[in-house]
C-alpha cells in the first residue's frame, strides 16, 4: 500500500488511564508510524475524541453543541499526537475543516495530498466540521478524498465481533467479513454512514487493537490478528 489512512480511537490513546493522554502509548504509535513512513508509505491520521468527550456524553446540552465539543476534542488530540510524532523525527501538518487560527491548516484535498507527497504525516482533525457525523464517517470521507489504498482502524478492542466482547464473554471475532455483512448484521464496527460510504466507494478496512504489540507495523506487513473488512 502506498497511501493509508490510520484511524486512532481516542480511548486507545489514553491507554490504561481511560482518559486524557498516555504518553508512552502515543510514543509507541509514533515509532511504529515512523517505520511505515520510512518505508515509503504515505500516512494520514484521524483521531477520535473519546478520551475527552463523546457527542453522546451529555443528555442535557444540545446535540449540535455536544458534537462541536467532540470536534474540538479531536483537534486537541491531533495537535498533541502530531507533536509526539515530531519528537520521534517526523514532519507533520494538522488540517481542520474550520479555521483554528494559527493552530491548524484549513483543509483542502490539494493541500493535504501535497503535504503527503512531501513526506509529512497528515492529521485530519475536527471531523467533517458538522454535527451528527462521527469521526468514523470523517475518517472514511478523508480516506476517499485522498484516494487512500485502505483505512486502518486501531481500536481499544482487537477486531470486529458478533456482539460486544466487553459484555459477552462468548462473543465471536471475525477474521474477515464484508462491509455488506457488517451493514446487514448491524455490527456497528463503524457507524452506518461510514459503512455505506466504504461500500459505495470500495474502501477496504483493517480493524485491529492498538495495544497489541507492533500492531500497526504488523497490519501493514499483512501479519495482523485483527479483522479484514472486504468490499
Amino acid at each position: 500500500m502506498k497511501r493509508v489512512l490510520l484511524k486512532l480511537s481516542g480511548e486507545a490513546l489514553a491507554g490504561d488511564k481511560k482518559t486524557g493522554f498516555d504518553e508512552e502509548t502515543c510514543i509507541g504509535v509514533a515509532r511504529q508510524v515512523k517505520q511505515i513512513v520510512d518505508s515509503g508509505c504515505q500516512v494520514a491520521i484521524v483521531t477520535g475524541g473519546g478520551n475527552f468527550w463523546r457527542g453522546r456524553t451529555s443528555e442535557t446540552i444540545d446535540r449540535t453543541k455536544a458534537d462541536q465539543i467532540g470536534m474540538l476534542a479531536t483537534v486537541m488530540n491531533c495537535i498533541y499526537v502530531s507533536d509526539i510524532f515530531r519528537h520521534v523525527g517526523m514532519k507533520t501538518e494538522v488540517f481542520t475543516p474550520f479555521v483554528c487560527g494559527a493552530f491548524t491548516t484549513l483543509f483542502s484535498k490539494d493541500r493535504a495530498v501535497e503535504a503527503l507527497e512531501q513526506g509529512k504525516v497528515v492529521f485530519f482533525a475536527g471531523g467533517t466540521g458538522h454535527p451528527y457525523f462521527s469521526t468514523d464517517t470523517g475518517a472514511v470521507l478523508r480516506a476517499i478524498e485522498i484516494e487512500a489504498d485502505a483505512m486502518l482502524l486501531a481500536k481499544a478492542i482487537d477486531g470486529i465481533y458478533d456482539s460486544d466482547p466487553k459484555t459477552n464473554p462468548d462473543a465471536k471475532k471475525y477474521d474477515e467479513i464484508s462491509i455488506q455483512e457488517i451493514i446487514d448484521r448491524k455490527l456497528m464496527a463503524v457507524d452506518l454512514t461510514a459503512s455505506i460510504m466504504c461500500l459505495e466507494n470500495r474502501m477496504p478496512m483493517l480493524v485491529f487493537g492498538l495495544n497489541e504489540k507492533n500492531s500497526i507495523v504488523e497490519t501493514m506487513s499483512g501479519n495482523f490478528t485483527g479483522t479484514k473488512v472486504t468490499v
